[in-house]
């Protein structure tokens, strides 16, 4: 039997229902008179949604903003009821929604641990001797005893996170928890997920932007649009599936208007970029190009003051700003200074080498052998890479072609019992 059903559940709110004092006398005497009223129109936050988790199962929920998915696990953690349909939860459920959400900045972190395990259903004699392990995990020895009030955010929800994975409950129910802290707590997050998930064999319903991350973990992954399921999966299709629609979605918007103000672009004034191209081996511009084409960079600056010894850079990295590679001019170009006007530069690629997918590049300038920045921009410029034979290469094989060649060497062992058959 599954652990959770839900059964064709619909989520309806009505917009605008929050009114003035006025507007809702108004309303009240319109009633009393006998005349119609206007309502406002129903939003469907979720959308006839169907679906069953079998015990030891763990579900990824994927989608853009505004999908729907922090509505659906708020009718699986019980803190709201669907307008339409039901929901079926056979087990303990310990939601990982709103981590910290529930500690109290007067207490201690002490106090806060024995509160907040209670909330959560853990008995007391289970969170004393739990205690330790809990302190251990979100580093907080030194300070367990200082009120929570004094704690930065990141401390905070360290302890929160600790609290809540120590519950002992059949289902965890996961909410973009997964990045909290540095990046060295995260990853003690991800490890505790992913004991939970493979030793303990918890039923586990994640929500995450973190696409790579959902695939690793889960086994399926259902993908909501709007409020509605779109696709309901193994986990390495819906996630592709995902991601080229992304990818399409990205690669169909304008780039980046140079002349306007950019919110990732850092510049002195000696120089500004005025334009960024890609062409191909004719010279036209283009932004979908072959994986390994060749291709080629040209940037237009125009510099305002005498620049002396300029660096330059250009680099790839992902739409979500994963850092591909980066190319400085040193030891290939030298100049001793540019005056002020119009400069163009090139940067040409024999083989460009990432894997399908929508990358978007990034460029800089530095000025002297002591490299001050004068000049950085990302996500200057998107393009889509395309594969001749899409099933020979897709995203999930990497964002780069390993090149190599195999061999086969037959075992020393079989060639020594060869030689002896025919001896």
């Amino acid at each position: 039997m599954a652990i959770i059903e839900v059964n064709h559940i619909t989520k309806e709110y009505r917009l605008g229902q929050l009114q003035s004092l006025r507007h809702s006398l108004q309303r009240a005497a319109a009633r009393l008179r006998g005349q119609p009223l206007l309502e406002r129109p129903l939003f469907k936050a979720l959308d006839d949604v169907d679906f069953k988790v079998e015990a030891g199962e763990v579900l990824g929920i994927i989608g853009h903003n505004g999908a729907g998915k922090s509505t659906l696990l708020k009718m699986l953690a019980q803190i709201s009821v669907p307008t339409r349909g039901s929901v079926k939860i056979h087990g303990k459920v310990a939601p990982l929604i709103e981590v910290g959400a529930g500690l109290i900045g007067d207490l201690t972190g002490r106090e806060n641990v024995f509160l907040n395990g209670a909330i959560l259903g853990i008995p007391k004699a289970e969170i004393r001797r739990k205690f330790d392990e809990i302190v251990a995990f979100a580093e907080m020895e030194e300070f367990i005893d200082t009120p929570i009030k004094r704690y930065s955010s990141g401390m905070s929800v360290r302890l929160g996170f600790a609290i809540a994975t120590s519950v002992a409950s059949d289902i965890l129910i996961v909410d973009e928890v997964l990045a909290v802290g540095d990046l060295a707590f995260q990853r003690k997050c991800f490890d505790r997920m992913e004991d939970l998930i493979k030793r303990q064999g918890k039923t586990v319903l994640l929500v995450s932007h973190n696409i790579r991350q959902v695939e690793r973990l889960c086994s399926r992954v259902i993908l909501l649009n709007k409020g509605r399921i779109i696709s309901n999966g193994p986990a390495s299709a819906v996630c592709t599936q995902f991601y080229e629609a992304s990818d399409a979605r990205i690669s169909t918007s304008k780039s980046t208007d140079l002349e306007l103000a950019n919110s990732n672009e850092w510049a002195t004034g000696e120089i500004l970029l005025r334009g960024i191209e890609i062409l191909d081996t004719n010279s036209n511009v283009i932004n979908k190009l072959r994986h390994e084409q060749t291709v080629r960079i040209q940037l237009r600056y125009e510099v305002t003051k005498k620049i002396h010894t300029p660096i330059f850079g250009i680099g790839v990295h992902t739409t979500d700003f994963i850092y591909l590679a980066t190319e400085h001019s040193i030891n290939q170009l030298t100049l001793d200074y540019l005056d002020p006007g119009q400069h163009v530069l090139t940067f040409d690629i024999p083989s460009f080498p990432f894997m399908p997918g929508v990358y978007s590049l990034r460029a800089g300038v530095a000025e002297g052998n002591a490299a001050r920045t004068i000049f950085y921009a990302e996500n200057l410029l998107h393009l889509q890479v395309v594969s001749d034979n899409a099933e020979d290469r897709t995203w999930n094989e990497g964002l780069v072609a390993l090149s190599g060649s195999w061999s086969y060497d037959t075992p020393l062992l079989h060639l020594t019992g060869k030689t002896h058959a025919n001896s």
